[in-house]
């Protein structure tokens, strides 16, 4: 499993408000207009500017806030592959995996936004392909990648009937 795609930075903290502000509650049932208003009040435009297959990098704590799974949903319904970050609030990890947004925990500061990444997901490495280095990372279990492979839990659990473990 590798992933490819654009750098986009944002520091630490990250609330599932400043990525589906709050006050648009009331689209959760319109995905397709809710993913227009991703990170608005951080980033203006960020919906527009996005590529499919791009990568969000994080700082701490990514994912604070409330439990929502409309966060990683919009992310990844955005086109976005994937978040690296060096730590998640846990809710936040548990849902993305769940919605099939694969999040690596990996601190990765040298990483600038629009740096074209490569992330090989089984293996645990990062390459930057701007920047011409490699980090490694703590690879997600097989579950995980299984989930992630599949596209989400519910997809994962319609095709095997339940978990191997």
């Amino acid at each position: 499993m590798i992933l490819k795609g654009k750098a986009w930075k944002f520091g630490d903290n990250i609330s599932t408000d400043h990525i589906i502000p709050g006050r648009f509650y009331h689209l959760r049932s319109n995905l397709e207009e809710l993913k227009k208003h991703l990170f608005e009040d951080i980033h203006q435009g960020f919906y527009e500017k996005v590529t499919k297959g791009d990568i969000i990098f994080g700082g701490r704590n990514f994912g604070l806030g409330s439990s929502r799974e409309h966060a990683p949903l919009i992310i990844k319904l955005a086109g976005i592959d994937a978040v690296v970050a060096p730590s998640f609030a846990r809710i936040f990890f548990r849902n993305a995996i769940n919605v099939g947004l694969c999040a690596v925990i990996c601190d990765a500061d040298e990483v600038e936004e629009g740096d074209e990444i490569e992330l090989h997901i089984e293996q645990g490495v990062l390459k930057n392909l701007t920047k011409g280095f490699e980090k490694r990372f703590q690879p997600l279990p097989a579950i995980m990648r299984d989930i992630l492979k599949e596209g989400g839990l519910v997809q994962y659990i319609r095709k095997n009937g339940g978990f191997k473990v």
